[in-house]
């Protein structure tokens, strides 16, 4: 049960134990909502239509179409509207309603292999310290030689641009807008003929490729300077203004003040709350002053985000099909949280209860959306967020889909053990935008449903074809059990790599973290020994992960990844969740540059056993045929 706030009154843990909301957590909750009465105010009225339905009209009205078009004094839907977002207008004057038709469910791919790659590990001899859209476009290139259909990439989400740099790109800024650090800055018009400038930069840039880890901070101070030259030259000659003012009226709304936090950021600092007081509403007198002075500066930022814009369309146009991965929020003190101040629950944060792998619970530090007020906005935030992340992609994958359902809430006083309680969200409107989306992108869908998840959930995202998310290590028995309509891979980034499970390390740095007593077995071992037989302890690192990967090709599911980290038997898993400075998180470097990729054996070997898989599909078994989208 939920009350009309959204709270639920409790919930069932990996036991089966209910766990009631305290009155006191509710209370808190409803306060940080900004409750006011019974129940929320009614929003703005919205209708979700399947497309192909036909409905009749409670009166006369007339239909604004997306395009422009206007279909006048309607007395019922047609079933051949275009799929899109409408406005219908009742002639008696009662509110307008906006109308989605939606195809429902999402695109499927094609059987396919591909690459998870972690973009910032992937240094060229091109690189500015980490990897950028250049290296992208060119592994998306070279991946496509080899017979890849697609690749993921973690999140492209901006950071503010200042120091310190956020490492990981799970609690970004911005989920709709990118991060500058991506920006391959030889790939900007007029690099060239600015070399006397930049050449230096260029040079600095590239020593950066030698630290043992990545140095955010470094690289921003970099292209931020380069940036600035390449700016005052875009002014001074008037190359490209067209097309750069053309983009920038297609573009959301959040744009410009996106762009405002990020010079306001630069002057007052990261964390808006921080601010002088008239500076913390985008709608402040303030704010709108400091806009028309530092008009300059607020496009400086505008225009790196049409070169991100343009140069991740270059990239996923190289090659294969690009899967952009979406974070569950964002930095509460950042340029969402600035801009979307008011349809968040102020203190909040989303996390996870007490479970058996984390007995104090998780607080992710990420605030959450309100939900009738994130209706009431029509939604706006989270389609483009979506849009944003299917930008020149042919898939997205969710982080943490069970959010489009329900959210673990830790109320601002409390945490995560006994100080919160689920909270819902109208699931089927979120997926009727999603599907809508990508039925524009012509993209997949993939949601992380790991952990505990409702039983119904996961029936649900497959009757809208979002595709299941499947790893080997958490897999039991064979893995021609699992579902076809599913993306499969061996590790994740928060979870060991083969070779560190195989050599021993990562237990090793378990225990040496106090993540793990002494003593204490690896978990994840005894699964990789059962999908690497007939091999036995002491055979070498390289024939663990072709034989391991033999056995994810030998699965029915639809997308089949392979992580660089296992191409090149690398040890050190990306990211150790619940350190923070204990592990160089989000800053380990993949130990072969993207140059070497390519004579790389294992990396060729993997390859070659992906492919091999992914053309030779296990038969069908009954009840596993995917629904293809209506038309």
């Amino acid at each position: 049960m939920i009350d009309a706030w959204s709270i639920t009154d409790g919930y069932h843990d990996v036991q089966g134990e209910w766990h009631p909301t305290p009155d006191h957590v509710r209370a808190a909750l409803r306060a940080a909502m900004r409750a006011e009465g019974d129940e929320p105010p009614p929003p703005a009225p919205m209708w979700f239509v399947g497309a192909g339905e036909a409905h009749p009209l409670q009166g006369r009205c007339d239909l604004a179409l997306e395009d422009g078009t206007v279909l006048t004094s309607l007395t019922g839907l047609p079933p051949d509207l275009p799929l899109g977002y409408h406005e219908l207008r009742p002639l008696d004057g009662g509110s307008d309603t906006r109308l989605v038709v939606t195809p429902r469910r999402c695109p499927l791919p094609e059987r396919q292999w591909g690459w998870v790659t972690q973009l910032y590990a992937l240094r060229s001899h091109s690189s500015w310290g980490m990897g950028d859209l250049g290296d992208l476009a060119a592994l998306s290139s070279w991946s496509r030689s080899l017979g890849a259909g697609t690749m993921m990439i973690s999140p492209l989400h901006a950071n503010p641009p200042v120091p310190p740099q956020q490492p990981s790109p799970y609690f970004a800024t911005s989920r709709i807008w990118r991060n500058v650090l991506h920006l391959r800055i030889a790939d900007i018009p007029g690099a060239s003929a600015l070399g006397h400038v930049l050449g230096p930069l260029d040079r600095a840039g590239r020593d950066l490729n030698h630290s043992e880890r990545i140095d955010r901070d470094a690289v921003l101070a970099l292209k931020i300077e380069a940036l600035e030259h390449l700016f005052t030259r875009f002014l001074e000659t008037g190359h490209g203004r067209a097309a750069f003012d053309a983009w920038r009226s297609r573009q959301d709304s959040s744009l410009r003040p996106f762009a405002t936090y990020c010079a306001l950021a630069e002057r007052l600092g990261q964390n808006y709350k921080e601010w002088p007081e008239e500076y913390r509403s985008p709608a402040s007198h303030a704010v709108a002053a400091f806009a028309d002075a530092e008009d300059r500066r607020i496009e400086l930022h505008e225009w790196c985000q049409w070169h991100l814009a343009n140069q991740l369309e270059r990239a996923g146009a190289s090659g294969v099909a690009l899967i952009s991965d979406i974070a569950v929020g964002f930095d509460p003190c950042g340029a969402d949280g600035w801009v979307f101040q008011d349809l968040v629950a102020e203190g909040c944060r989303v996390g996870a209860p007490p479970d058996l792998f984390s007995v104090d619970g998780q607080d992710w530090g990420l605030p959450p959306f309100v939900p009738w007020r994130l209706r009431a906005a029509r939604y706006e935030p989270f389609v483009a967020t979506i849009r944003s992340a299917l930008l020149g992609c042919g898939g997205i994958r969710l982080d943490h889909v069970m959010g489009l359902f329900r959210l673990y809430w830790v109320s601002p006083e409390g945490n995560a053990r006994d100080g919160g309680a689920y909270v819902r969200y109208p699931a089927g409107d979120l997926l009727d935008l999603i599907a809508l989306e990508a039925h524009r992108a012509g993209a997949f869908v993939v949601g992380e449903d790991l952990g505990t998840v409702e039983d119904e959930v996961r029936d649900k995202l497959a009757d809208r074809n979002v595709l299941s998310y499947r790893l080997l290590w958490f897999s039991e028995g064979d893995v021609g059990e699992l579902p076809r309509q599913a993306l499969a891979a061996v590790t994740t980034h928060d979870l060991p790599t083969i070779a560190g499970v195989w050599g021993g390390s990562d237990q090793a740095a378990r225990i040496g973290l106090g993540l793990a007593p002494p003593g204490e077995d690896d978990p994840i071992r005894p699964r990789l020994l059962e999908l690497a037989e007939p091999l036995a302890d002491g055979t070498r690192i390289d024939d663990v992960v072709v034989r391991t990967y033999e056995r994810l090709g030998a699965s029915p599911c639809l997308v089949l990844l392979g992580t660089l980290e296992d191409a090149v038997a690398m040890p050190e898993r990306p990211n150790f969740p619940g350190t923070i400075d204990e592990w160089p998180n989000w800053r380990i470097p993949l130990p072969v540059t993207l140059d070497a990729l390519a004579a790389h054996p294992l990396v060729q070997q993997v390859a070659a056993t992906l492919a091999h898989g992914a053309a030779h599909p296990p038969p069908e078994r009954a009840g596993d045929h995917a629904e293809d989208e209506p038309e």
